[in-house]
């Protein structure tokens, strides 16, 4: 039997989770499984609702859409209300709740944390909230290898900003860490 993890990563336009989504299935091959990716956003370039979606599995990947996720990444109100109670019964809801004040009903086991707070806070720019909110993700799921994030991440950003990117990456693993929330994946 292979194991197959759908993850949904939601929120607004302009919060990078589109190339969070990109590098977290780009981990997934890096470390020999299989991964496809998908992406929608709102008409709106920033501020509209955005997604993407991403299935990982040892095995083959019989069909590339996302049905029921295991994992919800929510970073805005918006993307809480649309997407909590459309994840796995027992799976994960990941919400910012430096913006999501508000859990609606989920099947899930819920963990806030202040992913862009902490951005700010660390890095003094909340642009990098999607690398906090990655590294919160991996932490806590194990979905892909410590290393395999690290170059995939370095090798989708733009150049010069590969330490304000792991820094972020890095206070993600730390608020996983402190947690001490452990999802098998």
């Amino acid at each position: 039997m292979t194991a197959t993890w759908e993850y949904r990563l939601s929120g607004s336009g302009g919060q990078g989770l589109i190339l969070a989504g990109v590098i977290l299935a780009d981990a997934a091959i890096r470390d020999g499984k299989n991964a496809v990716q998908a992406q929608s956003y709102g008409p709106e370039a920033r501020g509209g609702a955005s997604k993407a979606e991403v299935i990982i599995s040892d095995g083959e990947i019989d069909y590339p859409k996302v049905v029921l996720p295991d994992v919800v990444l929510a970073m805005s109100q918006e993307a809480a209300d649309k997407y909590a109670g459309k994840v796995k019964k027992g799976g994960l809801l990941i919400v910012d709740n430096t913006y999501v004040k508000n859990v609606p009903p989920t099947p899930a086991r819920v963990y806030g944390f202040p992913i862009s707070r902490l951005a700010r806070e660390r890095t003094g720019k909340e642009l990098v909230a999607n690398m906090v909110a990655l590294g919160v993700l991996v932490g806590l799921t194990g979905a892909v290898s410590r290393l395999s994030l690290q170059q995939a991440l370095l090798s989708r950003i733009p150049g010069g900003t590969e330490t304000l990117n792991m820094q972020a990456l890095e206070a993600g693993f730390e608020l996983a860490r402190a947690s001490s929330v452990k999802v098998p994946a």
